[in-house]
């Protein structure tokens, strides 16, 4: 057993280091999974078998103390060399594969139900998303706003609250669900999305803003123009470059369902198709959105993101956001 855990240590240890190096993208909902699995049977082996195990070849050599000394009693011998106490401590203790494995196995439950079924930290790794939030960003995600979800295979298996425009979404990238993106919702199922010359309408109808004067950004080290804008019940901040122009790449039909798009040279119009949603960055010409790789489907929602709780180069961040 003590090679097989050095096995799957060593795997483990190639993952994350492959991973981390950036051979492949990691799955961590997976791995966590996995590791649950793995230390449950561990942790299960312990108490049905390793444990009692243990236990018995400590009662055991404790019967063998007792006949011992009662032998040596009976021809005259009171003295008997040995420390039975530190015999059975030694065979009592788990050997490092279990401590390591089964003794893991409540911490590793704990953090996999919570960040499944509750709570799910994430850092902002991009700029897409000023001025609410920005690079370093460490946010706070819950995973049971929209309903609960199943681990892994990411299934509704219970309604709750309904997406809303102006909900900052974390949700599985149409392109690669392997990555996890964060963007805000803009158009729900059978919203007409349109952004045109920097402005947004939904419906045919433009989306309020108010104009907040100018905004430095830390990362880009540029000032850019700043409006507070309504969506929905949420005015948030949005930065929008009037020097930038409204170009979406080459040929926009490249993802599923964009027929429901139409692009020209003053921005793009998009009907949202049932059980899927348009997503936009607040910082409007610096974020790479539905605009050019399409509509969220339901199934690749995460949740909603509602709290900073902490910015390392600025703890003036921490808090809630809109």
């Amino acid at each position: 057993m003590s090679a097989m855990t050095g096995v799957l240590y060593g795997a483990l240890i190639v993952y994350l280091g492959g991973w981390f190096l950036g051979y492949w993208t990691g799955n961590f909902s997976l791995l966590l999974f996995v590791l649950t699995v793995v230390t449950l049977a561990y942790w299960l082996a312990e108490r049905l078998r390793f444990a009692p195990a243990r236990a018995a070849a400590a009662a055991a050599l404790a019967q063998q103390d007792t006949a011992r000394r009662g032998e040596l009693a009976r021809m005259g011998i009171e003295k008997v060399d040995g420390d039975l106490a530190q015999a059975q401590h030694k065979l009592l203790m788990q050997p490092w594969w279990l401590d390591w494995t089964a003794g893991l196995f409540p911490v590793i439950l704990v953090v996999f139900l919570l960040r499944s079924f509750l709570f799910e930290p994430f850092k902002i790794p991009s700029g897409s998303m000023v001025p609410t939030l920005a690079v370093g960003d460490l946010i706070l995600v819950s995973k049971f706003h929209y309903g609960v979800r199943l681990p892994v295979i990411n299934k509704k298996i219970i309604d709750n609250n309904d997406v809303q425009r102006g909900d900052v979404m974390v949700f599985r990238y149409p392109v690669d669900p392997r990555l996890d993106y964060i963007k805000r919702v803009v158009g729900l199922p059978g919203d007409e999305v349109s952004y045109l010359n920097q402005k947004l309408s939904i419906n045919g109808q433009p989306v309020p803003t108010v104009a907040q004067g100018e905004h430095y950004d830390d990362d880009s080290l540029s000032y850019a123009p700043l409006f507070t804008e309504k969506l929905g019940n949420v005015e948030h901040q949005i930065r929008v470059e009037p020097r930038r122009s409204a170009y979406y790449g080459g040929d926009p039909k490249h993802f599923p369902m964009a027929e429901n798009c139409r692009y020209s040279p003053e921005g793009v119009t998009c009907k949202v198709p049932p059980g899927h949603y348009f997503m936009m960055g607040d910082n409007r010409d610096n974020s790479q959105d539905s605009r050019f790789w399409g509509f969220v489907p339901d199934e690749n929602i995460v949740g909603k993101a509602f709290f900073v709780w902490m910015n390392f180069g600025n703890l003036g961040r921490i808090g809630s956001f809109h």
